[in-house]
């Protein structure tokens, strides 16, 4: 069964993750950054090993998409840069991926 909470809230913890890193590491800010970094990160390995899933390597593919859209959504929210049409069209294929490997009919 799909997750999409799970892949949801995933998604913004290993962003904000990322973003603490790059604060840090690409805008010269404080060390300290890589500690919220790092229990974000955390955090989002922990909620992925929730997602309803047989297999990890068809969760992080499935996720995949999620966490581009996500991504795009944080450029927009977060860093005031609008996403382009061309990050809308990018986006619109991830999630159509992501839809075909959660929902294709499988056998097991």
């Amino acid at each position: 069964m799909f997750s999409p909470i799970y892949f949801i809230v995933a998604a913004i913890a290993e962003i904000a993750g990322c973003f603490a890193f790059w604060y840090w590491l690409r805008l010269d800010k404080s060390a300290l950054w890589a500690i919220p970094g790092t229990l974000c990160l955390i955090a989002f390995a922990i909620l992925l090993t929730r997602v309803d899933s047989l297999f990890a390597g068809r969760t992080y593919a499935s996720y995949g998409g999620i966490y581009i859209v996500a991504s795009l959504g944080w450029l927009w929210l977060i860093e005031d840069a609008q996403p382009d049409r061309w990050d809308i069209v990018g986006g619109t294929v991830c999630l159509l991926g992501t839809a075909i490997i959660i929902w294709a009919p499988r056998t097991l």
